[in-house]
């Protein structure tokens, strides 16, 4: 059996182990990348190791490290207490917030993962208190962190706006996020309303919500206090160098997380212990197997068998629907987009007709609609943070219904947008 085939197949077990087991893919990645490159492709061990993507790595390890400092500091618990206060009792505008506050606090660094365990604790305990059903929280909560996934500061939009960059794509990550962003807000409010959320409107709730905390505990809300405001400088500084800059994100991030350290505002320690290291690995492990796959030609023949079962009109759609299918039960940024993103180049050239950028954000949306699934971690958050007197197996079977649709709608979504219509794509 020759190297590209072999290579193939090695993405393919580690693919179907990342949904099957919990075996992390990013170390099984890195062991085939070695079996297949040294022994069968007579690769070096360095040109595998070459493959690691050490800007990227570094990339999140800052962003992440800045933004988890704000998580363990309280400022990004405290932003979100605020915010309930604005509802005024209106109990349908209170999910909107929530999708509001997550999809802000996904954009402006922590991601999509962060963002709902922070508010998915707080969202569902006021849904307990005012009425509003478990559902409704849960895929609001959901799709508006998921809407922030792909800023160009939060982890996921790092990983994809890097594997687009690498493959010719460089430049769009605006358009990224915005496509991404109208996606998750059409299809989640339109669910919203039709599932009863207009009737919420009318409703109105007397007296202090009550949210728990970070700790713990439970509170009305707090104030703000110098290592709150140091936090909210040191990002909007981060925010305003990268727009205005050009800064380096990943870089600035690291200079603005030492900052915050040495004036006490800030402890790096538990910064982290609460950062996503096991995601950071398995997107940087799938990328070193994916650089094999590049050298060995299975990554040609992967866009070959692609490129077979799709055509000009129907790759969007196709592309939407196979993407948010293996995200169901595998990680969206940490194994689907990276394996998939790089094939874009020569699909569009084999079908030809169809946009690069159209493909990529098919599988961009696709794989990210599916995300509030009870068998993914944005969905399994809020399950977990869901009222005592709520049903667990019916929210279950809800959110499962919800997660398995979203494959439908997803692939309807990205083919009338562009296929159909073609806008979004600059």
């Amino acid at each position: 059996m020759d190297p590209a085939t072999l290579s193939l197949g090695a993405l393919l077990v580690a693919i179907v182990v990342s949904c099957t087991i919990r075996l992390h893919v990013g170390f099984l990645a890195i062991s085939l990348a070695w079996i297949v490159g040294v022994y069968i492709a007579d690769m070096g061990a360095r040109e595998v190791m070459a493959g690691f993507p050490t800007n990227l790595f570094l990339t999140l390890v800052g962003v992440t490290l800045l933004f988890s400092q704000a998580q363990a500091n309280g400022t990004l618990d405290l932003i979100a207490h605020k915010a309930v206060r604005l509802c005024r009792g209106n109990i349908g505008v209170m999910p909107m917030m929530f999708f509001a506050l997550s999809f802000t606090l996904a954009s402006i660094g922590p991601g999509s993962i962060a963002a709902t365990a922070l508010m998915a604790p707080m969202g569902m305990a006021v849904a307990g208190q005012v009425g509003v059903p478990a559902f409704l929280m849960a895929i609001m909560i959901g799709h508006g962190a998921n809407a922030g996934a792909l800023s160009p500061i939060a982890p996921a939009g790092v990983i994809v706006n890097g594997v687009m960059d690498g493959i010719g794509l460089g430049g769009y990550e605006t358009l990224t996020y915005l496509n991404n962003m109208v996606a998750h807000t059409v299809v989640v409010f339109t669910a919203y309303f039709l599932f009863g959320g207009w009737r919420l409107l009318r409703r109105h709730h007397e007296g202090e919500l009550v949210v728990p905390t970070g700790d713990g505990g439970a509170t009305s809300a707090g104030e703000f206090e110098r290592k709150h405001w140091l936090t909210l400088g040191a990002t909007g500084i981060l925010l305003t160098s990268v727009i205005l800059f050009d800064v380096d994100v990943g870089l600035g991030a690291f200079a603005c997380a030492v900052g915050l350290a040495l004036l006490k505002a800030g402890d790096e320690s538990a910064a982290i212990n609460l950062m996503p290291w096991r995601v950071i690995m398995m997107v940087c492990g799938v990328t070193v197997l994916i650089s094999v796959l590049d050298e060995t030609g299975g990554l040609a023949l992967f866009t070959q068998i692609l490129a077979d079962i799709s055509t000009s009109d129907t790759v969007t759609a196709i592309m939407a629907f196979t993407t948010g299918f293996i995200s169901l039960y595998s990680s969206t940024s940490g194994v689907v987009l990276p394996a998939f993103l790089p094939t874009v180049p020569e699909l569009a050239q084999q079908l030809g007709g169809v946009e690069p950028l159209a493909i990529a954000s098919s599988m961009n949306i696709g794989a990210h609609l599916v995300d509030v699934s009870a068998l993914s971690t944005l969905g399994a958050l809020c399950m977990a943070a869901a009222p005592k007197h709520e049903d667990s197996r019916k929210l279950f079977n809800k959110l499962m219904a919800w997660g398995l649709s979203m494959t439908l709608v997803g692939s309807a979504t990205c083919w009338f947008f562009f296929t159909v219509l073609r806008v979004g794509l600059g």
